[in-house]
């Protein structure tokens, strides 16, 4: 049975063998906890926000934070969302979504959940559609600087 539970720092090898190269890194962290690779020291950062590991039968699948961006807790932002690269494309990453959601809504008592995805990330954009997430229109696109590039982020929410 899928479900989350806090994030402990022996999590942190487990999650980042997930990310085998630098592309799916930076779609992963926007460069925003260093550069790749990334050490274990490095990411315990994760810990300035609620972070949360997915556990289904004890085996860690996934990984996702939660943080206020404003003083309240009306609105949360989901960030460095992971499932494991031998799960993808059978329902966790939905699954792991909708848990978080509920947390948010029921425990916090979110009205809004937000989130940003990068252009160049298919798989994630659809799979944030399909629990729900809409693209936010945005005057002015967000743009990450990556490998000499400019990466456009869309913003993506769901309201409760």
């Amino acid at each position: 049975m899928l479900r989350l539970r806090p994030y402990h720092a022996n999590d942190a090898r487990t999650i980042l063998s997930w990310v085998t190269n630098e592309k799916a890194f930076y779609q992963w962290t926007a460069g925003v906890l260093g550069t790749y690779p990334l050490t274990e020291q490095q990411f315990h950062a994760v810990t300035q926000h609620m972070a949360f590991t997915a556990i289904d039968d004890e085996e860690t699948i996934g990984f996702l934070t939660m943080r206020r961006p404003a003083d309240s807790f009306d609105e949360l932002r989901f960030g460095f969302v992971i499932v494991d690269a031998s799960r993808r494309g059978q329902g966790y990453g939905k699954r792991m979504l909708q848990l978080a959601l509920q947390y948010a809504k029921q425990i916090y008592g979110a009205k809004k959940v937000s989130l940003g995805v990068f252009e160049n990330n298919t798989p994630a954009f659809y799979c944030y559609k399909a629990v729900g997430f809409q693209e936010v229109l945005q005057r002015e696109p967000e743009v990450y600087p990556i490998w000499g590039e400019t990466w456009n982020c869309l913003s993506m929410e769901i309201l409760f």
